[in-house]
This record gives C-alpha cells, sequence and structure tokens, in this order.
C-alpha cells in the first residue's frame, strides 16, 4: 500500500482529500505541526507528498527543497496561487507538478495514481531492473540514479525521465516539443524555461561525474545526447 502524506493547513480541504484517496486504498497521513513538517515526513516516510504553498512559518516552496534533499518521491503542490511564475518556481524547487485549487478530487487521484506509477511502477509485478547505457553512463531508471567512472548521482523522477529520453536517443537530437510531450503531457502551463530549468539540473548533476558537455543543445531544434566519449571521433 502506498503512504501518502499531505501538507496543507485548510485542515478541512485536507479531510476531505484524505478521505477521497482513502477511497482507493492509499494510507494517508497529515501534518498537524507546521513547525515540524520534516520531522513528520521522516516519521511517515510517503510514497508521495501533496504540499501547498501558503503555510504557516515557512511556504511550500521551503518544505519542498527540504523534502528534495533527502527524498527523490513526487511532490504535487496544490495552491489557489495560479500565477505562472509560482508553477514556474514549484518546479525549479523540484516539484513534479502542480494542481491548482478549486480541483476536482478524480484529477488528483488520477495525478497521484500517474506519479506512484511513474516513480514505483507495479509493486505486484518486479521486473528485472532496466538500464540504459551512453558514453559512459549508465541510467538506472527505476532507481533514479545514473552511474559513471567518477560515481553515481541521484536523480529526481522528471530529471530521470528528461536524462532517459536523451540517453536512448544518444548522438540524435529530441525535439523540445517531444520531451515537453513526454515530461508533462497535458501541462499547459508549462513552457520552454520549464525544460530549460530541468536540463540545467541534469547538467549540474553530470558534472559530478565528469559529464557535464554531455547534454548539448541544438538551437532551434531541441537536445542531443552526446553518444561518445570527450576527446572521442568517429
Amino acid at each position: 500500500m502506498f503512504t501518502l502524506l499531505i501538507v496543507e493547513d485548510d485542515k478541512k480541504l485536507a479531510a476531505m482529500l484524505q478521505k477521497h484517496l482513502e477511497k482507493y486504498r492509499y494510507q494517508v497521513e497529515q501534518v498537524e505541526d507546521f513547525g515540524k513538517v520534516m520531522e513528520t515526513f521522516r516519521a511517515v516516510s510517503p510514497h508521495l507528498v501533496l504540499l501547498d504553498v501558503n503555510l504557516p512559518r515557512f511556504d511550500g516552496f521551503y518544505w519542498c527543497r527540504q523534502i528534495r534533499a533527502e527524498s527523490t518521491c513526487p511532490i504535487l503542490f496544490i495552491s489557489a496561487r495560479d500565477g505562472h511564475l509560482d508553477q514556474v518556481m514549484a518546479l525549479e524547487n523540484g516539484a513534479d507538478d502542480y494542481l491548482i485549487k478549486p480541483f476536482h478530487y478524480e484529477l488528483v487521484t488520477a495525478k497521484v495514481g500517474s506519479h506512484l506509477r511513474r516513480a514505483y511502477g507495479s509493486l505486484s509485478a518486479r521486473q528485472e531492473e532496466r538500464s540504459v547505457q551512453a558514453a559512459g553512463l549508465e541510467l538506472y531508471p527505476e532507481r533514479l540514479l545514473v552511474k559513471g567512472a567518477e560515481g553515481e548521482i541521484e536523480l529526481g523522477q522528471k530529471e530521470t525521465l528528461l536524462l532517459l529520453a536523451l540517453m536512448e536517443r544518444a548522438g540524435r537530437v529530441v525535439s523540445r516539443e517531444k520531451l515537453l510531450d513526454l515530461l508533462w503531457e497535458d501541462q499547459h502551463f508549462v513552457d520552454d524555461n520549464t525544460l530549460n530549468v530541468y536540463v540545467t539540473r541534469i547538467r549540474k548533476k553530470l558534472k559530478e561525474l565528469g559529464r557535464e558537455h554531455s547534454v548539448e543543445t541544438v538551437r532551434g531544434a531541441g537536445y542531443l545526447f552526446q553518444a561518445e566519449l570527450p576527446g572521442k571521433e568517429e
């Protein structure tokens, strides 16, 4: 059974959301003390977090960064703030999705299920672990992990999907439109800047493996993962 954590100070909304999600056999917990969000997170060890932006003491962006420093679990923002900047900030701080209040509970349930499937797959039918190799790197999508000669780095869910798409097509350009559709499907608020943010984050992480130049920008087209190690030629 998947465990979800709701970080929402509107008690009525949080209770209704919890009741709805529990109908789908999720174990749902709520943060009661908003000065101890991380203590609750560690105690619950959730598979996914539903996080509001406007919270007592520190906002949701702050808590998103704290969670992301310790975990790669999906984080879905639920907020009445519908500004474009708020949505971009959520993604830049490590969130995987952004739902605007008021929302249909069925949509929240569908989003939760979708992100859990992407992050963890089917718990009842484990398959042999898949890995993708390209130019000295090996990506393990199910573990959100990439390895190189200089070590290994943990990735976020979106970072993993993005790097997977590029490594599977190493040496070929992948269009920005294809990457946006792959990573965010029907997320109409996502724009080019959002994709730029994730590419920058991947490059920073690959730099720790000595591969900061692996992802190349092809202006007017998209991105390309270098198929050869630095210094190699055809």
